[in-house]
């Protein structure tokens, strides 16, 4: 008899873990490793757009022209000033995914990325087709790749009613806003994809990174409560942060997840979509943003492969929270241990300077500031200079006045720095250049001030030598200066 019982829980036991294993996701395709999503971004990168400054016009044929026997386009309404807002759909999967970017106009980092992404899936006859036509078969993929076109062709982060759109999830108050709820409510995703740039002054934690990728999945309330529509966003971020990893190790950083009633992301977590949120940050000698462009497509390509697989399932809660935490650590020079004087106080202190960008014209220029001064033992720059031992030694304006800054070279404006000018007088000219001098029209003398809110402007020297001049917020080594795209206006 104890031998029966032993066989027959035996048996039973057998069967519930063969019950168990056929419940488990099983793995239908085998995915792309890092070296093969870049060797995939290299080939379908769209070429046309290598500028994170384009405009809604520009890149409207990159859109409408995608309709063919694979995409579905379709123009969903307009903005405020009557552009044209497209969202883009492919495969034909029982699993929703729905993807959109620059809801702020002055972002779009990702919205490169989808065109990239696009150009992806639209290839055929290589080595990817097999992925593709496995994607196809398990998801049905949404683009909104311009959810606010006035604020993109103004480049600024709210839509031409001044309402930021990542605020307008239940007021509704904006076109926009009603469009991008509408997509999604009439679709009923089951994963969204809510894409953002952020400020490139934020750390990985307390560390000297960039936190050149950040990611959050959404609170639904006030709680920070985690249900399976939440825990599946975290679980597809965990496994997008272990392919940066490889690619980008300490580059990854987290969004504090206080939730906020008003935002599109919260809201769609809330409404039943898996929401992961991607912001672009910064990475060094990376203005344009085109390498976080390769991050973002590697990431989303990445991600569509685990939720057509279901492979994301294998990730931990716990993977999840151990992304570390964004801090605001950073600063595009820091200059240390900098010699001052006021009156009769002699006193070192460091001095951390952020660049800003304001629009003139169609274009913009880039102005420095002095951001903070003091102790900035807990900030780090994107560059940085040990100052001790070296004085500051004020510049001088160079004597001739020229036609107009495109009378002198960027080669002959090192020459000038080199001999201790700082500034160049013009007659006339555009309001922007592009040299490593300030460029006087209308002044004739160079700012000097040390102080919160005003540009530093000056050389450093050591032994006698002038070895550095900071122009603008800009560090230029006179001995190696490096290929730097100035974008400065006449003073």
């Amino acid at each position: 008899m104890k031998a029966n019982i032993f066989s027959y829980t035996a048996l039973s036991l057998f069967s519930i873990l063969i019950l168990f294993g056929a419940c488990q996701p099983e793995k239908k395709f085998q995915e792309l490793d890092s070296s093969q999503l870049f060797d995939a971004y290299e080939k379908y990168k769209e070429e046309s757009v290598s500028q994170r400054r384009f405009k809604h016009a520009e890149v409207m044929p990159l859109i409408r022209d995608r309709a063919n026997d694979d995409f579905q386009v379709e123009e969903i309404g307009k903005s405020v000033e009557g552009r044209s807002i497209f969202q883009m759909t492919w495969g034909n999967g029982p699993t929703k995914v729905m993807l959109w970017s620059q809801m702020h106009g002055n972002e779009s980092t990702a919205t490169m990325a989808l065109f990239d992404l696009s150009n992806f899936i639209e290839g055929k006859d290589d080595d990817y087709d097999e992925l593709r036509t496995f994607l196809k078969n398990e998801l049905t993929i949404r683009f909104i790749p311009i959810v606010n076109p006035d604020g993109m062709d103004r480049w600024i982060r709210r839509n031409a009613l001044d309402i930021d759109l990542n605020r307008d999830a239940i007021s509704l108050a904006s076109p926009e806003a009603v469009l991008l709820k509408n997509a999604r409510d009439s679709f009923s995703p089951e994963f969204g994809f809510n894409l953002h740039d952020q400020s490139t002054f934020y750390t990985v934690g307390d560390t000297e990174k960039p936190a050149t990728i950040s990611v959050l999945a959404p609170a639904f309330n006030y709680e920070t409560e985690v249900n399976d529509v939440r825990k599946r966003a975290m679980q597809v971020i965990a496994g997008m942060n272990e392919l940066l990893q490889e690619v980008v190790p300490g580059h990854v950083g987290k969004y504090n997840d206080a939730f906020e009633p008003r935002a599109f992301g919260d809201n769609i977590q809330k409404w039943g979509t898996s929401t992961i949120l991607i912001e672009s940050g910064g990475f060094p000698n990376d203005p344009e943003k085109q390498e976080i462009r390769k991050l973002n497509f590697l990431a989303m390509l990445h991600a569509l492969q685990q939720i057509a697989n279901e492979s994301y399932g294998k990730y931990s809660l716990e993977t999840y929270y151990a992304i570390p935490d964004n801090s605001f650590r950073l600063m595009d020079v820091i200059i240390r241990n900098l010699q001052l004087s006021k009156g009769v106080f002699q006193y070192k202190a460091d001095i951390g300077i952020k660049r800003k960008e304001s629009d003139v014209k169609g274009d913009f220029y880039v102005t420095g500031s002095i951001d903070d001064m003091g102790d900035l033992s807990i900030f780090y720059g994107y560059e940085e200079l040990d100052a001790s031992g070296f004085e500051i030694v004020q510049g001088k304006v160079f004597e001739e006045t020229f036609e107009s800054s495109d009378a002198i070279s960027k080669e002959k404006s090192f020459e000038l720095l080199r001999e201790g000018f700082l500034a160049i007088k013009v007659k006339e000219g555009d309001e922007l250049h592009g040299l490593p001098l300030l460029v006087l029209k209308n002044q004739t003398e160079i700012p000097e001030m040390i102080s919160i809110g005003n540009a530093p402007n000056f050389f450093l020297a050591k032994d006698g030598e002038l070895k550095f001049a900071l122009v603008n917020g800009y560090l230029i080594n006179l001995e190696n200066p490096k290929e730097v795209d100035f974008k400065q206006r006449l003073m």
